[in-house]
């Protein structure tokens, strides 16, 4: 690993100290703070509110909003259970899994030989998912790496164990990628986040046309490697089953918006399954498709 610069290690060790909080406690703490930013009205209950209104439109806006405070207490909740997972032990992280469904379509695909594709949704605690995957075998994660080298090092500190091998999200990550599924390993990417411009092709999701990452259909194509969509939901009582289910056919598809179609629908059968454990406080619409007119949703009026 890259030297790693001492603000990341002082932010690594107070992650720690958070993450060893009594789980009952860090999980009170995490749903006060989402209620707090949800009346705080800042940026993440903004962008939530926004996609929501974009992705259900025929839902009341009192339905709404009641779905925006759900969803910032359960990302206070998933925060604070974040910093547990980057900072415990694995053995105490996998405790946390209840049960796994799906396992036989993992089993098969990597018996296949051609290395397995997992598009992880952020959805219930993809961090969960990385330890689960890493316990079986090398895991190459592709990751965004964040424009601070303090948090670029925390994040390689907090991801960085045993099986991890952290792909920085750029150009250059189809070779590394390409070299792990020719050696039958597992690679993880997140199918939810938008590229830059000329990384993907617009398909709809929620029935909003969104800038889709290409690289799974495109490795997919390519190397013949099965794609599975992989999710960690959450429980009530803080613990987690891990599903596995089959990528649609057409996200292996040569006809990219086709891929990315299928891909997206994938993504958003998931996020169906509980609409307050999927991440909206992310901005996925922020471009628009060329020559559509269309405005940035996310710009508030002047």
């Amino acid at each position: 690993m890259p030297s790693v610069p001492v603000a990341s290690r002082f932010l690594y060790a107070a992650a720690w100290l958070v993450g060893r909080l009594p789980r009952a406690l860090q999980r009170g703490l995490g749903t006060a703070l989402g209620e707090l930013a949800w009346r705080a009205n800042g940026r993440e209950p903004r962008v939530a509110r926004r996609n929501l209104e974009l992705a259900l439109p025929g839902h009341a806006p009192g339905e709404r909003e009641a779905l925006v405070r759900a969803v910032m207490r359960e990302t206070g909740r998933a925060a604070l259970e974040t910093l547990r997972l980057w900072t415990a032990r694995r053995e105490a992280t996998l405790r946390l899994v209840a049960g796994c469904e799906g396992l036989a379509h993992l089993e098969a695909a990597e018996r296949a030989g051609r290395g397995v594709l997992i598009a992880a949704p952020h959805y219930g605690s993809w961090e969960l998912l990385v330890e689960f995957m890493a316990a079986r075998g090398p895991f190459s994660l592709v990751y965004r790496v964040p424009e601070s080298p303090t948090g670029d090092g925390f994040l390689r500190l907090a991801r960085g164990g045993d099986n991890v091998r952290l792909v920085p999200a750029e150009a250059t990550a189809m070779r590394p990628l390409l070299r792990a599924l020719q050696a039958g390993e597992a690679v993880g990417i997140t199918p939810d986040h938008q590229p830059k411009l000329g990384g993907g092709e617009f398909a709809p999701f929620f029935g909003v046309h969104a800038l889709t990452l290409s690289l799974i259909p495109k490795l997919a194509a390519r190397t013949g490697a099965p794609v599975l969509v992989g999710y960690a939901e959450r429980h009530e009582d803080g613990r987690f089953t891990v599903r596995f289910e089959p990528a649609p056919a057409d996200i292996a598809s040569k006809d990219i918006v086709a891929a990315t179609t299928a891909m997206n629908a994938a993504v958003e059968a998931v996020a169906r399954r509980d609409l307050r454990q999927y991440q909206w406080t992310y901005k996925r619409y922020t471009l628009r498709p060329p020559g559509s007119g269309e405005a940035n949703p996310y710009q508030r009026p002047r």
